[in-house]
């Protein structure tokens, strides 16, 4: 045996057991170092201060009169399923029960992909074009699933059931995308500085309700709007 391997074995006879033991912490820390840091990642962050009065709410599509006493903003994401269970539910309750009394401001929050923005720029056109007739071709999204009314020819197809004009629409589309897409974009970034990360996101006052919220949990800060 040459001299190399020789002073090689007697390195590891010597030290050996201590190389293991450090290689194993470092794995193992590293190993807690990533799994830690994957929980700060889906952590809540801390509460932002919010209030209504803040949102921008001219902006986007509504629904309900700009005099309402209350207003409640909702960034949403078309592609977000638990955006479908809210607006189908919890929202749709608030709509039956609030009537006049609160002005819905459906912010884009559009983070699931290009299919999602495309939604949001051909629903501003469809805003521009039949703002009394939006709210109908929005919940009509949500009817047939996430995925089956991401695409031109189904949101063509659902304008039409809607007795709205196509032509029209996607000519609004054509001449005016760039702005659009600007609201769009103007709309997360809104909602970033409010916090939210994820939708649905909704402000209510001076409070923010992350998540598919039951009808329960929004009707009481709506109320409470209302009490003031």
């Amino acid at each position: 045996m040459d001299t190399k391997a020789q002073e090689a074995g007697s390195f590891f006879e010597k030290y050996g057991t201590a190389l293991a033991v450090l290689v194993g912490a470092l794995i193992i820390g590293g190993a807690f170092a990533f799994g830690q840091g994957g929980d700060r990642a889906e952590k809540t962050p801390e509460p932002v201060a919010v209030d209504i009065k803040d949102v921008k709410l001219d902006t986007s599509p509504f629904v309900g009169p700009k005099n309402a006493p209350v207003a409640v903003a909702v960034w949403f994401d078309y592609q977000c399923g638990f955006c479908k269970q809210f607006e189908t539910t919890t929202m749709k309750e608030v709509m039956s029960s609030y009537g006049d009394k609160v002005r819905v401001v459906y912010k884009d929050f559009q983070f699931l992909g290009p299919a999602s923005n495309d939604a949001a720029i051909y629903s501003r056109a469809v805003w521009e074009a039949y703002p009394d007739r939006w709210h109908d071709w929005f919940s009509g999204m949500f009817e047939g699933g996430e995925e089956s009314t991401l695409n031109q020819a189904a949101m063509d197809a659902l304008s039409t059931r809607l007795g709205l004009d196509i032509v029209r629409i996607n000519k609004l589309i054509a001449d005016n995308r760039t702005d659009y897409q600007a609201a769009v974009d103007a709309d997360r970034e809104e909602g970033q500085t409010f916090g939210i990360n994820g939708t649905p996101g909704t402000v209510i006052g001076t409070t923010l309700v992350s998540g598919a919220q039951p009808f329960e949990n929004v009707k009481a800060l709506i109320d409470a709007e209302l009490a003031k």
